[in-house]
């Protein structure tokens, strides 16, 4: 007789890039699987991100799916009880605690999958996407293209006038650029 082992392993996906590189897309059509597969599944994003919805995910090119959207990390870990999927999105606008809150969902056997800018404005690392990324399963990096050259753009290059590190904006605020590019916009 065969004894079926009952514990799901949970797992950590990161889907990181520029500025309209496809990753909330990609984020909303792994969920939608998910849903399609009759899993349960919760969304959240922060409460800061109301650019095109209060409570939806919304991408660039208008695709969506419903979301919580939440001030704290903390309250994934209160919300996704019986959940198999949680889905994460604009992730580096967290502070450094959701790095153990999906490590603990993570280990409660639910699948967490996380969307969010790898760098900021500067080309730096953004807030807590590296550590995600190191404790991750599967990283994938998705570029946009370049609008200066048309090579693939890893860099979100600001338009408008602020060292703001958070400033919410779209094709007026922000463009996808390459590394040669980006530099030479920065005067490097």
């Amino acid at each position: 007789m065969f004894l079926e082992n009952t514990k799901k392993a949970g797992s950590i996906e990161v889907i990181c890039g520029s500025m309209f590189s496809g990753k909330t897309e990609e984020l909303i059509r792994r969920l939608k699987r998910a849903r399609f597969a009759n899993q349960k599944v919760e969304i959240y994003k922060p409460a800061i991100d109301v650019r095109y919805s209060d409570d939806q995910v919304v991408s660039h090119d208008s695709h969506s799916i419903p979301s919580t959207p939440i001030d704290s990390p903390a309250s994934m870990l209160l919300l996704s009880s019986d959940v198999e999927v949680v889905g994460i999105d604009e992730a580096q606008f967290f502070d450094e605690t959701i790095v153990e809150v999906v490590q603990k969902l993570a280990d409660r056997g639910i699948r967490v999958i996380i969307a969010g800018l790898d760098m900021d404005f500067t080309g730096k690392p953004f807030g807590p996407m590296p550590a995600l990324m190191a404790v991750a399963e599967d990283v994938q990096k998705v570029h946009a293209i370049c609008v200066k050259c048309g090579s693939p753009a890893n860099h979100s290059h600001r338009l408008a006038k602020s060292d703001k590190l958070v400033l919410l904006g779209e094709k007026d605020t922000y463009e996808p650029l390459c590394r040669h590019c980006f530099n030479a916009a920065e005067g490097r």
